[in-house]
């Protein structure tokens, strides 16, 4: 169901910086063989890769957005590269934020949030929904 990309996800993401409006990111990912396990943009050998972002607030005082971020394709680290793509990295993140310290958690500010799908043997749709804890 996932290869088929009838599962929809949706994360709520705190980034780094002012993140306005919504759009999409769609830049091709690849394991950074000397760096494992970073991914990286390689326009040549990545595989294709989309992601949805909306932006939902901006914390002035904390130089941080709340993100809406709904992965189309599902690559390693594809929510973290992609903002990071952006200029705006997930706070909290240790491998890919050039400050992870600054995070306002003590973990990487990126939750699943939201999950639907048909369920394949009944036929009966699925809707998971979590309590974002920030």
């Amino acid at each position: 169901m996932f290869q088929a990309r009838r599962v929809v996800k949706n994360y709520v993401a705190l980034v780094q910086g002012k993140l306005e409006g919504e759009g999409s990111v769609e830049v091709p990912l690849i394991a950074d063989w000397e760096n494992r396990p970073r991914q990286m943009v390689d326009y040549e050998l990545g595989k294709a890769a989309k992601t949805l972002y909306q932006a939902v607030e901006y914390l002035p005082q904390q130089d941080i957005s709340r993100v809406l971020l709904t992965p189309i394709t599902g690559r390693s680290h594809q929510l973290r590269v992609h903002m990071l793509h952006l200029g705006h990295p997930i706070t909290g993140d240790k491998i890919y934020h050039p400050e992870p310290q600054r995070s306002p958690l003590n973990r990487m500010a990126l939750h699943a949030s939201y999950l639907a799908f048909t369920q394949p043997l009944s036929g009966v749709p699925v809707e998971i929904k979590a309590v974002v804890p920030f």
